[in-house]
């Protein structure tokens, strides 16, 4: 009997301990971890500084809440100002509530309410962002979702046109859709999108939870393409592990978020900020962000290489280490046997595998990891 709701469909994997790339279990197996806690432990598992970083913040203060001034949370904001195109920081505690605070603040400022979405695009499970979740299975038994939110085709830039009107507040994409696919944008879609914002007086609004920190091989992955949002949200790779979130916002937008328009209890914890910090200071290095784009670069070639004959597998995308294996079937069945050889990966919409190693596996952990892969996926081909 379990005393938790059964909100998840759980790996038979109780973990014990976990190290760097590696999990142990209760029975002492171990596993190749290449789910990162979802693209939250982008450090690996314990990195040193940042459990260093946690310790000595343990020893002066836990929480005072944000009626007081906290000087770890001006150290974070000035280091995700510095290296994204934002000027101001909000604090909360996760990729939902830093979308959910992206979805106010953009009402309240242009005081419109409709904001454009995408189709097999995720935002989160709250109210407001599960109705800004572009995924009926989401949506399902939860009846009359919030109003003024319109899903269109990603990559479809006419879709975009003809819903744009005066009463668009904004329009809000991911980078990459993680949950809905692991879906590229194209680079002429997201400039066309931002173009439009512009012109119309919406805001652009990227959601960077999945894709922020470091995980594309930048610090953010818009920063790949010719793009300044107005307002960027972040939050799983942020705090190592500890909940945290953040929105990211032009300076233009403070207006509309003064005293009393928006708040956290939680928001810009101590604890979790000192988890920020130690992180941020690692993962935001020029020479540690131009290896993770050359590890990536590496690990793709190989997949591509390695899976590009096996019948079953229709494509494999990405960027940077978000990397999806589309597959025509059997999905499940490939994702419990790589776990069965000590490799843990998880799934994206129904057909595709998803890859999200630490932004610090090694060349040997990639290459147990493509041997893994490689060596399931050519078994199933000859099943067939």
């Amino acid at each position: 009997m379990s005393y938790l709701f059964p909100t998840y469909q759980r790996f038979d994997v109780k973990v014990k301990s976990a190290s760097g790339t590696k999990l142990t279990d209760e029975n002492g197996q171990k596993y190749l971890d290449f789910i990162s806690g979802i693209a939250v432990c982008n450090l690996g598992h314990r990195h040193p500084a940042v459990q260093e970083a946690v310790e000595q913040q343990l020893k002066q203060v836990w929480h005072v809440s944000n009626l007081f001034h906290v000087s770890v949370q001006e150290e974070v904001a000035e280091l995700l100002v510095q290296h994204s195109c934002g000027d101001a920081v909000f604090f909360c505690n996760s990729g939902a509530e830093a979308n959910e605070a992206a979805i106010k603040l953009a009402r309240k400022y242009t005081k419109r309410h409709k904001i454009i979405t995408f189709k097999k695009s995720f935002h989160g499970r709250t109210f407001a962002t599960m109705s800004a979740t572009g995924q009926a299975k989401i949506h399902e038994g939860f009846g009359p979702l919030l109003q003024e939110f319109v899903y269109v085709p990603y990559n479809d830039i006419e879709a975009v046109k003809k819903e744009m009107d005066e009463t668009t507040a904004a329009v809000m994409l991911e980078i990459v859709q993680g949950e809905g696919g692991v879906v590229p944008a194209e680079a002429e879609f997201l400039e066309g999108v931002q173009q439009l914002c512009q012109e119309n007086g919406s805001l652009f609004i990227v959601d960077e939870v999945q894709t922020g920190i470091g995980r594309t091989g930048k610090p953010f992955a818009y920063q790949h393409y010719s793009l300044s949002p107005d307002i960027t949200t972040v939050a799983k790779g942020l705090g190592s592990g500890l909940p945290i979130g953040a929105l990211i916002g032009k300076n233009h937008l403070k207006e509309a978020f003064g005293p009393g328009s928006h708040g956290s209890t939680f928001g810009g914890n101590p604890i979790a900020l000192a988890a920020a910090k130690a992180t941020l200071t690692v993962i935001f290095q020029e020479a540690f962000l131009k290896e993770v784009e050359q590890k990536a670069a590496y690990f793709m070639k190989e997949l591509q290489t390695k899976l590009s004959s096996i019948p079953f597998i229709t494509d494999i995308r990405g960027k940077g280490f978000l990397i999806g294996i589309e597959c025509a079937e059997k999905q499940g069945e490939l994702i419990g046997k790589m776990r069965e050889k000590g490799l843990l990966v998880l799934g994206a919409g129904p057909s595709v595998i998803r890859l999200l190693p630490p932004l610090t596996v090694t060349m040997e952990e990639m290459n147990t990891a493509l041997t893994i892969i490689e060596n399931v996926c050519c078994h199933e081909k000859i099943s067939l």
